[in-house]
């Protein structure tokens, strides 16, 4: 039977770890561990290049691929993103809202994201058709 000490010893906590700062006479100070998304290197190499994305636009690709691709979610076989809130989207990443529909569209026009229902939206995992079959990526039953 296992006691309670050792189902706390091996959880995780979700909160960013704090640690001690032994440096400069132990002086407690928040030193934040740095988190890291993969993104594949076709982003960089070829989609920048080919397609001229402008700020708003690489900003709103990069806040909906982490959501599908980076970060724990329940449809990341399907490459659907979890139902987001465009004010919160807008409230994150520090733009207008105008800003991020009119870059919704432009991504949508690229094929690079497909409008599901508003605010959850298919991403491809290699960013166009092409590429995803390159690669050979599929989705499960949501080909598009």
């Amino acid at each position: 039977m296992v006691d309670i000490q050792t189902i706390l010893t091996d959880h995780k906590s979700k909160i960013q770890k704090v640690f001690k700062d032994n440096t400069r006479g132990g002086s407690d100070r928040n030193i934040l561990k740095a988190t890291a998304s993969v993104i594949p290197d076709l982003f960089f190499d070829q989609i920048l290049i080919d397609f001229k994305l402008n700020r708003v636009q690489v900003i709103v690709i990069m806040y909906l691929y982490r959501a599908v691709w980076c970060r724990p979610n329940l449809y990341k076989k399907h490459g659907i993103s979890p139902l987001l809130s465009l004010s919160d989207m807008s409230e994150n990443l520090h733009l207008e809202i105008e800003d991020i529909f009119q870059a919704l569209r432009q991504l949508e026009e690229y094929s690079f994201i497909i409008t599901i229902r508003s605010g959850q939206y298919f991403v491809r995992r290699f960013f166009t058709k092409d590429n995803d079959a390159t690669y050979n990526q599929t989705y499960d039953d949501f080909e598009i």
